[in-house]
């Protein structure tokens, strides 16, 4: 690979003897991982099924390494839900900063969806995520894997920061800000990144960081953390980006990141003026840790943490008569009514997170979770629906073992016969997690499966 000689002169003078290391590093195999969804299927679970031969990525409990050539999105659990693809060293934002059953968690720089999946699968459909790209383009993908990962506390929004934070001053406990970046640690995995390197690329994306952490931290509660990331080497970008944030803010202090998996520190004396305590912050370089390049940062507020409910106008439980078609569904094809705040949107029937606030004037793609969609006189349920429901949940659960080819037949969206009674609306299954919604009679099902998400 022809690196440009810019680069190579700055990292040499980065690296010194260990540059050599680095450079062999590029004719090593590239790396594979996948993260898996707990609240689907727990780490013994996954590794008792030997669905691939895999190994431990250290620095992330859910993660595993698998072999080249094993074809994972072609696997009915990846389309169950059950993991994630995601490159190992993507893994560690989202592993190093605590997040806690409860918490209100801001991913604002979150297509195609790895930290977000991560964080929903550790708050375990409790507090609150909001996921946001300004993105468009990239916006469809992070839909898809929120709804994937049967993630059902998500707000997804397509906005500015500068926007956000006139909704969501001071009421984030964590917010994770992977930032744009010039993506030197990606010119192994991505060599076409290489293409756009350049002094103007860079100073954008300085530009870039600045404004998203000025905002960020606004967004966020007293005592609360950040976890500021990039997938460059570039210390302008690493270290000084964060040295000038807290320069503007004495209020925040970096917390130390361990350096056990052989992260590692952070090096003030690669930037001008920098405070020792950029040596907690942690970088990855692929000459020392089986994965890409990556800086993190962790950053607390040093304020005391205290509950500010009263700052906000949440949103409430719209009236609509049409709820009631709702509940008449979930009466008869499951064993649960869904509770909580419900907002109709023209035919679409949310149900948010508890302690949303009021988003008028966000550009909003997802308002909580999408349960379907009123038509003429009846509900029908979405694919996002089927995802987030248990099998104990589902009055007619066709549930399906692996070996099963019914499974992949389902996925294809064609029609399948199955030995199970019913009538009605039913959720196909692969062992015991949902694919989506059929529609049964007679042992036949009519296949109901999200059309965007067939198989070809």
């Amino acid at each position: 690979m022809k690196l440009p000689l810019e680069f190579v002169d700055k990292m040499k003078a980065m690296l010194g003897d260990e540059y050599e290391a680095y450079e062999k590093s590029f004719d090593d195999k590239r790396l594979y991982g996948l993260r898996i969804n707990t609240m689907k299927i727990s780490r013994e679970e996954f590794l008792n099924r030997n669905v691939y031969e895999t190994e431990d990525v250290h620095w992330c409990k859910e993660g595993f390494y698998y072999k080249e050539g094993e074809r994972p999105s072609k696997h009915p659990y990846y389309h169950a839900g059950m993991y994630y693809l995601q490159e190992p060293s993507a893994m560690s934002p989202g592993a190093v900063i605590d997040i806690e059953e409860g918490d209100r968690v801001l991913d604002i720089c979150a297509a195609p969806g790895g930290k977000s999946t991560q964080v929903g699968a550790r708050l375990n459909n409790t507090g609150v995520l909001v996921s946001n790209d300004i993105s468009t383009s990239r916006i469809k993908a992070l839909v898809k894997n929120i709804e994937i990962f049967g993630i059902k506390n998500s707000i997804i929004t397509n906005e500015s920061p500068k926007k956000l934070r006139t909704k969501f001053e001071g009421y984030f406990d964590k917010i994770i800000i992977d930032a744009p970046c010039s993506g030197e640690g990606m010119f192994r995995k991505e060599p076409d990144v290489i293409k756009a390197w350049g002094d103007s690329m860079t100073k954008f994306c300085i530009e870039q960081q600045a404004d998203i952490l000025e905002h960020a931290s606004a967004m966020l509660k007293s005592g609360g953390m950040i976890l500021y990331s990039t997938c460059t080497f570039a210390p302008e970008e690493n270290e000084k980006s964060v040295n000038d944030f807290l320069n503007r803010h004495s209020e925040f202090e970096v917390v130390k990141i361990s350096d056990e998996y052989g992260f590692e520190a952070g090096h003030p004396e690669w930037i001008e003026n920098g405070r020792e305590e950029l040596k907690g912050c942690a970088r990855l370089f692929p000459h020392k840790i089986k994965g890409e390049g990556h800086f993190l940062a962790l950053l607390r507020h040093k304020g005391e943490k205290y509950e500010n409910s009263n700052l906000f106008e949440y949103e409430k439980s719209d009236n609509d008569k049409r709820i009631e078609l709702f509940y008449e569904f979930c009466d008869k094809y499951l064993n649960i009514r869904p509770e909580g705040v419900f907002k109709v949107y023209g035919t679409y029937l949310y149900l948010l997170p508890e302690g949303v606030p009021n988003l008028k004037g966000l550009r909003v793609i997802r308002s909580g979770w999408l349960l379907g969609e009123f038509k003429k006189n009846r509900f029908e349920p979405s694919q996002a629906f089927a995802m987030g429901l248990k099998k104990e949940d589902i009055k007619i659960a066709v549930d399906l073992p692996l070996s099963d080819p019914n499974v992949i037949k389902y996925l294809k969206g064609e029609t399948i016969d199955v030995d199970s009674q019913g009538e009605g609306w039913c959720v196909v299954l692969v062992d015991g997690n949902p694919l989506g919604w059929g529609k049964i009679k007679n042992g036949r099902i009519k296949n109901k499966y999200f059309v965007s998400w067939k198989w070809n």
